[in-house]
């Protein structure tokens, strides 16, 4: 299937030749019918599927096809509530993308930085308003938002909003739209709060599934390391010292971990930046800036930080330190590997991860192979045992030795090297 097939507007396809869109993603090509329909969507999906696009070339289309005859401003007609900061401006640059032959315009808001440009922004008219919970009831209570013309509601990464604490900023902002509109509701997952909240939203939505959680993992080329936690950092600059890995987004589970992790690199000469909560908006968009033009080789993110980080051609992501929550890892890793590309991953496990590996495993439903000819091999007896036991479970980390040669042989090719 082409986007032609999918009955877009001239501006839309246009634009779409130019960023190099050819064939729609699965879920580009059940979603985008679906808007066009003006239907309510309940979607399943992650980020790497190619939501996005799923939702905002539909919405362009409607908004430039029912284009208002104003003399005043323009009033809001789609409204994208988002999580996050960087998601958020993402989201506002595809907009900008799709939509540039259109006229459509487009503004985004968020918290962290001084309100007065986005003000300003309101005040000149938008048609479409992408915003995060806190700024976008900030400014509704100053009276600088009037959704009163809204056509289109798009809640998106909707899990993500709940794990954060926004759902009662979330609903008090349902409760201020209007009752006739086309509602979009997205989440990576679908457990009971979630369906719950769609059901106060939608109206007979059709429902978008894609790439099941565990999935993702597929299309992914996964690398363990076991190593003690004292040689992490060792191990990571040994790992970067390799050409190969051309850029690099790595994981830490705390703020204070991925301030050092970064610190440690720069000072060994890697070109490395920190992303967090702690981080003033200003510093975290331009070490995303940096990133995504290479400017920086490695950026060190907690998980609520990276959420919604969409680089092209990011060759690998690396677990300095695996997550608690299983589902978390997929995400992490799905940062690579995006709408149908592969991905390499690293992660490093030490002794008091174990536990979480052994969750990790039974999500993906398989195990992890291991590189264990590095030069910094956990001597942990607890680590060893755990690798090496291949009675307790079927997702322990026991892999047959010609599987073993076979992962050996895959690392050393990706290397350049003989693997002998």
């Amino acid at each position: 299937m082409t986007f032609e097939q999918l009955e877009l507007i001239e501006p839309i396809l246009k634009a779409l030749t130019t960023e190099g869109y050819i064939t729609p993603t699965p879920i580009q090509q059940q979603a985008i019918p679906i808007v066009l329909q003006h239907r309510d969507i309940l979607g399943c999906a992650q980020t790497g599927t190619g939501k996005t696009a799923a939702f905002a070339i539909p919405i362009l289309q409607i908004l430039y096809t029912e284009k208002i005859q104003s003399k005043g401003k323009r009033p809001i007609r789609c409204l994208v509530l988002t999580p996050t900061r960087e998601l958020a401006i993402q989201i506002d640059e595809s907009f900008a993308a799709y939509g540039k032959h259109t006229g459509i315009k487009h503004l985004v808001i968020f918290g962290g930085v001084p309100q007065g440009a986005q003000v300003n922004g309101l005040r000149n008219g938008t048609d479409v308003l992408v915003a995060t919970p806190g700024r976008l009831l900030d400014l509704m209570n100053q009276g600088f938002i009037d959704l009163s013309h809204l056509r289109i509601f798009v809640l998106d990464e909707a899990d993500r909003m709940l794990d954060m604490g926004f759902v009662h900023d979330v609903k008090r902002v349902i409760a201020r739209l209007p009752k006739q509109r086309q509602s979009l509701f997205f989440s990576a997952t679908m457990p009971p709060d979630i369906i719950q909240l769609a059901g106060t939203i939608l109206t007979k939505p059709e429902k978008v599934e894609v790439a099941p959680v565990s999935s993702t993992a597929e299309k992914i080329e996964q690398f363990l390391f076991f190593v003690d936690r004292a040689d992490k950092k060792k191990l990571l600059i040994h790992l970067l010292q390799d050409p190969i890995v051309k850029s690099a987004l790595v994981f830490t589970r705390t703020k204070h971990g991925a301030n050092k992790v970064s610190a440690d690199l720069v000072k060994s000469g890697v070109s490395a930046e920190a992303i967090h909560g702690n981080k003033s908006q200003n510093a975290r968009q331009s070490a995303l800036n940096n990133f995504k033009s290479g400017k920086t080789r490695v950026l060190v993110a907690t998980d609520i930080a990276a959420r919604g980080i969409d680089v092209d051609h990011l060759s690998h992501v690396i677990n300095f330190e695996l997550p608690n929550v299983p589902e978390t890892y997929i995400h992490r890793i799905g940062r690579t590997g995006r709408a149908g590309a592969s991905g390499i991953s690293f992660s490093f496990c030490d002794e008091e991860e174990k536990e979480f590996l052994r969750d990790i495993h039974k999500l993906i439903a398989k195990t992890i192979d291991v590189v264990s000819d590095h030069p910094f091999v956990s001597h942990s007896k607890a680590v060893l045992t755990f690798s090496e036991n291949k009675g307790n479970s079927k997702t322990d980390n026991s892999i047959p030795a010609d599987k073993k040669n076979n992962s050996r042989k895959r690392w050393f090719r990706r290397r350049g090297k003989s693997g002998k």
